[in-house]
């Protein structure tokens, strides 16, 4: 067993922003004094895609520049889309350009996992706020360096973890934290999908380790985020079945680990990219029990009492991409008023430190 210290995880706020649907591709307009903020989008994959959908959704968040290693394909199908001009297309050997771009308040990294670090790095350089996604990056001295380049630079940085925005998500942290479960006792969670062949995320180069780092994070953080602790000890076993394929060449298949926090309570999670494991987590407490289904899809999250006193029926009723809107709302606030992030760098790098002590426990070290 490997047993490690860790610092205090500081608790966060917990209140959702509101939102209303528009067409999508349709930027809305504010009536507001105040301009939207503008996002760059790095990286114009699966992910920046509902980002930026989310973007056309909102009155305080709007994409106005686009970084792309397609510029005269994929940049200028979202530059039309998004009524963004062509001179706002950057590649990411153009990208430092963006300095001079005044309608750039802030970038979205959606890039592989081992960019992040560069162009938050970058960006940082150029004067803008960082909103990454997760993973923040593959190792925690690389969290350590973007953290490090965003405060120098006075800037913002945000880790995009949709759990601490969703409305259902936000409902299971009140009760945790109202007490109503009684002292916090264990957790059971898994997530995963069956990963199709030559894909960035099953490479080393790109990916930086296997589901842990792309699907297993999820109820990684949701655990460290209701329990307000880090933890401290790990066990772990990687394990990979299919051989045939070629998928599994450089990460493992299937990843289960064990966590338990200072307190006492223990957490049980695995995640895969060998079969579709639809995400649940359950929090079982002294006085009753929750279940998440759907955890860590993009809409339908559900949660309910297993047990206990407290009765709950709940479902997430809006619709993909709401969760990303909320996330990029939320920075948008920050940047205009100062607020607090909820999810900063520090979130993320609290996560790597978890996720090297989880390999180096199953013998498969990524730092």
């Amino acid at each position: 067993m490997l047993r490690i210290d860790r610092r205090a995880f500081n608790k966060l706020s917990v209140l959702a922003l509101a939102g209303s649907r528009i067409p999508a591709f349709a930027q809305a307009t504010t009536t507001a004094a105040q301009s939207p903020v503008g996002y760059a989008a790095i990286g114009l994959g699966a992910i920046s895609d509902i980002f930026m959908r989310a973007c056309a959704n909102s009155k305080t968040a709007k994409i106005t520049a686009l970084v792309t290693g397609h510029p005269e394909t994929k940049g200028k199908k979202y530059a039309a889309m998004y009524g963004i001009p062509e001179t706002s297309i950057y590649t990411y050997e153009t990208f430092d350009r963006i300095a001079d771009d005044k309608a750039v308040d802030a970038v979205y990294v959606g890039l592989p996992n081992s960019m992040h670090r560069e162009f938050t790095v970058r960006a940082a350089r150029a004067g803008k706020h960082v909103l990454c996604e997760k993973p923040m990056a593959i190792s925690s001295g690389e969290c350590e360096s973007m953290i490090s380049a965003c405060r120098n630079s006075n800037l913002l940085l945000m880790c995009a973890y949709r759990v601490h925005y969703d409305p259902t998500h936000l409902e299971a942290k009140r009760i945790v934290d109202s007490g109503a479960l009684g002292q916090l006792q264990a957790f059971e969670g898994a997530f995963g999908f069956n990963a199709q062949p030559h894909q960035w995320r099953l490479t080393k180069q790109y990916g930086g380790g296997g589901s842990l780092m792309d699907v297993g994070i999820y109820p990684l953080n949701e655990t460290r985020w209701l329990t307000n602790e880090e933890p401290s000890e790990f066990t772990a076993v990687a394990a990979t079945r299919d051989h045939d394929s070629g998928r599994f060449a450089e990460v493992e298949q299937t990843l289960a680990w064990t966590m338990k926090f200072p307190s006492g309570i223990v957490a049980s999670l695995s995640s895969t990219y060998g079969e579709d494991m639809p995400g649940f987590l359950r929090i079982h407490g002294d006085k009753g029990s929750l279940e998440i289904t759907s955890a860590y899809s993009y809409q339908g999250v559900h949660l309910a009492n297993l047990g206990g006193p407290t009765h709950i029926d709940l479902t997430t009723q809006r619709e993909e991409p709401f969760q990303f809107k909320l996330e990029a709302e939320h920075f948008a606030n920050c940047i205009r008023t100062g607020a607090e992030v909820r999810t900063p760098g520090e979130e993320g790098l609290h996560d790597l430190l978890a996720i090297e002590s989880i390999y180096k426990a199953a013998g498969n070290p990524i730092a």
